[in-house]
């Protein structure tokens, strides 16, 4: 055989060998645990040494204590390295859980590599959810985007070009309480079957009854300018415009059965001034709601979020 066409078939093979072999190297298992439980002295000596003993070595940790509530709060960003001790999330859950017991915990241990599955909810205006979609398809948004629903059909070529399924869930102005109530079991049996771990509402432009808010406590995201309550209603842009706002700003909360008053996950604002029209400040709090939005997705994804009472605990 020709010299130069053996080397070139040996470097052919060695080329597609070492993908191969790279892919299957295994990832290094890393965990991220969190926690609230009353304000005691060794909580964090606690935790630390179970993570020891059972070969893990923390990567980051951050710790906050309300001193009102007495209440102590931890997430733990940890790796598993010793190979010689269980280190599976079951095994690691079934050993932790004597020791929250002990100290009367509220906790939770995830597989850090895990990325939620995640459904958005639009109706006619896009900004939110074109903004998701791109961070998503980008790898710059740890989730799994498995449904898009709507009661609007408009963004179904949307959902179609990033393969995603859409759900069109039309709900008509001035709609019974019964139709009401059928489309939000449609809701509920989508997240059951795409197992749906977050609910965001991408500007969902509709109310959800006091039954679907309790369905969704802990698991549903909402987003909204930060004019209320001053500017209620329609064209709340045109409203601040009309007063001469010097502050546009958005806040993402969780969903409750209150309307807009949900723990709130993070707020940000752009300063504005007189000479900015009406739809210049409606394009500001946009990309603001995108922004605060996406910033509250990221953070859930990555447990960073706790639960203090009506505010949050979160972990930057």
């Amino acid at each position: 055989m020709n010299h130069h066409k053996l080397v070139a078939q040996r470097m052919t093979r060695a080329t597609m060998r070492v993908p191969v072999f790279m892919n299957q190297l295994p990832m290094q298992p890393e965990y991220i645990l969190t926690l609230s439980c009353p304000d005691q002295r060794g909580i964090v000596h606690s935790v630390s040494g179970f993570l020891s003993n059972h070969g893990c070595n923390i990567l980051d940790s951050a710790q906050y204590g309300d001193v009102q509530l007495k209440l102590f709060f931890m997430r733990v960003h940890f790796v598993a390295d010793d190979n010689t001790k269980p280190t599976e999330l079951e095994q690691l859950k079934g050993a932790f859980s004597a020791l929250a017991g002990q100290w009367n915990m509220h906790w939770e241990l995830h597989d850090a590599h895990h990325k939620p599955r995640i459904m958005l909810m639009v109706s006619k205006i896009g900004h939110c959810l074109n903004d998701l979609l791109y961070r998503f398809k980008s790898g710059l948004l740890p989730v799994d985007i498995k449904a898009i629903a709507s009661n609007h059909p408009d963004f179904a070529t949307l959902a179609a070009n990033y393969q995603i399924p859409f759900h069109y869930l039309p709900l008509a102005a001035g709609c019974s309480p019964e139709e009401k109530q059928a489309q939000e079991q449609q809701i509920q049996q989508i997240v059951h079957q795409e197992q749906i771990e977050l609910v965001v509402l991408a500007r969902y432009m509709q109310i959800f009854s006091t039954e679907m808010c309790q369905f969704l406590s802990g698991r549903a995201i909402n987003i909204h300018h930060s004019f209320l309550p001053s500017f209620k209603g329609a064209q709340p842009y045109q409203q601040a415009y009309q007063r001469g706002v010097k502050l546009i700003g958005a806040t993402a909360h969780f969903v409750t059965a209150q309307l807009d008053e949900g723990p709130i996950i993070e707020q940000s604002v752009e300063r504005v001034d007189h000479a900015m029209s009406a739809e210049k400040l409606t394009a500001i709090g946009r990309d603001v709601e995108c922004v605060v939005l996406a910033r509250a997705v990221q953070w859930y994804a990555e447990h960073r979020i706790l639960l203090d009472g009506n505010k949050t605990v979160v972990f930057n």
